[in-house]
């Protein structure tokens, strides 16, 4: 009798460790996301990823109605999709606010995960940060009155000037005064919209940035048509997310993300939503047409860095 009760006592402490096996089991990770390394390992734990955005960056990254809106923060949305979907969770957004010249910053320090803007991608930041597949392609010029008589950089000599601090715009600007000794005052603003306040009470004469993002500075004048974006371009730039270097992982994840959306057409139909339709925060229309250059990323996405 006592070896039949000793018997059915190690049955059941058998069956118990079987049990609380099972359970460590099913509450494990499975192979796939137990490799999740980075970025995605992080997302995984915490349920969440940060998004460094723009406030004013108008139609790519800006405010409207105290929430996050644009052409690249909708297309970093659809990448935070694809990242629940690798790391088996949804994934909540937390938003963060960044200038030109915070934006690199808040990605080497670790504060956001992704920067979803209007930020050139080129040699210089490729040291300090990742870049996506390209999401734009610009090219810089000046915003100006009709009657201000500027009609290309050379114009400007001995007149004010205002550029976005921390921007490439600003190091071309500087760069073209310096050689060509046009005696430019240049003013750098904090953002696009300070800048374009600036040029708007007469304190310069002529704003220089890349020409999509001085249509979108049109979409918030007061009296449109006073103005005009003009001059021979004086670079061709590509916009690409943001991201930590050496997280190869999460990189690809973003980049197939992008190609997915750009071969497959969607991307075509984002662009129309943000600069052939009326848009936040007046409802005007930016009126900036698909090029030939976007049309060709769009067939063939890449994260080459045109300077």
């Amino acid at each position: 009798m006592r070896l039949a009760t000793g018997l059915v006592a190690a049955g059941l402490v058998a069956a118990g460790l079987a049990l609380a096996s099972g359970s460590a089991l099913a509450q494990a990770d499975p192979p796939e996301l137990a490799k999740l390394t980075g970025t995605l390992a992080k997302a995984r734990s915490s349920g969440a990823v940060t998004i460094a955005y723009r406030e004013a960056s108008v139609p790519f990254s800006f405010l409207s109605r105290a929430q996050p809106v644009g052409y690249s923060i909708e297309l970093c949305r659809k990448i935070v999709e694809a990242m629940g979907e690798t790391v088996g969770r949804e994934l909540d957004i937390k938003w963060l606010a960044v200038t030109p010249e915070t934006r690199i910053e808040a990605i080497v320090s670790g504060r956001a995960d992704l920067e979803c803007g209007s930020t050139t991608n080129n040699l210089e930041r490729q040291q300090q940060v990742a870049f996506s597949n390209s999401l734009f392609i610009v090219r810089t010029r000046l915003l100006t009155r009709k009657d201000s008589g500027i009609k290309d950089v050379p114009d400007l000599a001995g007149k004010n000037a205002v550029v976005s601090a921390g921007t490439t715009s600003e190091r071309l600007l500087r760069k073209l005064n310096e050689e060509k000794k046009l005696g430019i005052k240049i003013t750098s603003a904090k953002d696009h919209g300070e800048s374009f306040l600036i040029l708007e009470s007469g304190r310069a004469a002529a704003f220089m940035l890349d020409d999509v993002l001085l249509y979108g500075e049109l979409a918030k004048a007061r009296k449109r048509d006073d103005w005009i974006v003009t001059g021979s371009p004086q670079s061709r730039e590509a916009y690409g997310c943001g991201m930590r270097k050496g997280d190869a992982k999460f990189k690809a994840l973003v980049d197939k993300t992008i190609a997915r959306i750009e071969t497959s057409g969607e991307a075509e139909k984002i662009y129309a939503k943000w600069f052939l339709n009326p848009i936040p925060p007046k409802g005007l229309n930016l009126n900036f047409p698909l090029s030939e250059e976007m049309k060709a990323l769009f067939k063939a996405p890449n994260d080459k860095a045109l300077e």
